[in-house]
């Protein structure tokens, strides 16, 4: 299979498969599941499974890039090492870049997904509190991540099969209304699956983590397959049962699909656990992303792309602790600072960039190091260039220039040190 970059971990490899599928589906059934459905269905109409599967394949396309990169370069940092390693140092640095900033937006995302869902009179406040938590089970160490990630996981995919099952049974013989399939063009259909792209993202998250992996080059491919089809196949069901329970009008009128599913259903006991699933789902996205920004931080930071003081490794727990205290402080921020519809687009083309970096490098690999067809990442770099020239234009240009002057502003700082 070829031969793998051997890396003396400064951190601890404690993670076995069952603690990468569960870190990697905690990343994905986040607060996606609970609230895309609303803006794909305004683009997509009853088109709504097609622009799912679009996403699906973008979203497999970049595991298979990513997982087999992490199999070479089991390295903190993800995409960043690899396309250091494959690239070079800039387009290493890119790809960090691109990672800091769409991430930190999707905590900030998640965490005030925790205070609306929880208390929405103070949901800054919960939300803050969110990230305290949570950046104190990060610092705890690896396992405690992966043991929260599964308690979090389980409860959260045991209300989503309770919804598929209530609102299937209690909707009755006639379905929701529907719309005309040739009412959507192509465009409104890849925007659908721009949108929804957002909910699979985090399937990678375990390749960030590479350097706290045992057997990297066995765990991490097999952990990001499972993960990624583990959860097609609940978001198929999710999606399939909002369209038969309210149809694309019903699902593109509502911003909680899943709570007005079991309303429908005559379920309203239902109602307060998809809240509170809700509100768990994105506990588990904020710890898994706070990590994941924690540790490319780091795996920065040890190549002196960010301040040297985020490489320090905590002495007994072998965590990155400076790192995610960093992680949790500037999560914490975003919070605080307001308006997130803009930071959201913002985050999915970042997302999108790392990835197609992802590609890029993959087409580095050689033969021997190659898992997969050379072709899916030929697929996976042009769905991420189509994926982000589908989201709104200021929000391309306001992306692409943030990440152009963090580049240029490395640069800078680089020849000063000379």
């Amino acid at each position: 299979m070829g031969c793998v970059n051997i890396h003396e971990s400064r951190l601890s490899r404690r993670l076995g498969t069952p603690d990468a599928v569960a870190i990697g589906l905690a990343a994905m059934i986040g607060t996606g599941v609970f609230v895309v459905w609303q803006p794909a269905a305004e683009l997509a109409g009853s088109w709504l499974l097609l622009g799912l599967g679009i996403a699906a394949v973008a979203a497999f396309c970049n595991a298979t890039s990513t997982a087999q990169l992490a199999a070479v370069h089991p390295r903190a940092g993800g995409v960043y090492h690899y396309g250091r390693e494959r690239l070079g140092p800039h387009w290493g640095a890119l790809a960090g870049y691109a990672f800091v900033v769409g991430k930190t937006a999707s905590c900030a995302t998640a965490a005030l997904a925790v205070g609306t869902y929880f208390w929405p009179e103070h949901a800054t406040a919960v939300a803050l509190g969110a990230v305290v938590v949570l950046t104190a089970v990060n610092l705890a160490g690896v396992q405690k991540t992966a043991r929260s990630a599964r308690l979090i996981l389980a409860a959260v995919i045991a209300v989503l099969l309770t919804v598929v099952v209530t609102g299937v049974a209690g909707a009755g013989a006639e379905p929701g209304s529907t719309v005309a399939l040739d009412a959507v063009g192509p465009l409104g259909v890849l925007g659908s699956a721009a949108v929804l792209f957002y909910a699979f993202a985090g399937y990678a998250r375990i390749t960030v983590l590479g350097e706290e992996v045992r057997d990297p080059a066995r765990t991490i491919p097999r952990a990001v397959t499972i993960g990624l089809l583990s959860v097609f196949v609940v978001y198929a069901l999710v999606g399939a049962t909002v369209l038969y329970v309210l149809g694309p009008e019903g699902a593109a009128a509502t911003g909680q699909p899943l709570r007005v599913v079991a309303e429908t259903a005559g379920a309203t006991w239902l109602v307060p656990v998809v809240t509170a699933g809700a509100g768990l789902a994105a506990m588990g996205a904020l710890l898994s992303l706070l990590a994941g920004v924690g540790r490319t931080s780091f795996a920065m930071a040890d190549e002196g792309d960010l301040p040297r003081v985020f490489a320090a490794v905590h002495p007994v727990r072998r965590v990155p602790h400076i790192a995610e205290l960093g992680a949790g402080t500037v999560a914490a921020v975003a919070v605080l600072s307001g308006d997130l519809a803009q930071t959201l687009s913002i985050s999915a083309f970042a997302v999108l960039v790392y990835y197609a970096v992802a590609h890029i490098a993959t087409l580095r690999l050689s033969p021997e190091e190659r898992r997969w067809p050379r072709w899916l990442a030929v697929l996976g770099l042009v769905l991420c260039v189509g994926l982000a020239v589908s989201l709104p234009w200021p929000m391309v240009v306001l992306g692409t220039a943030t990440l152009v002057v963090l580049v240029l502003l490395r640069v800078v700082v680089l020849r000063v040190r000379r």
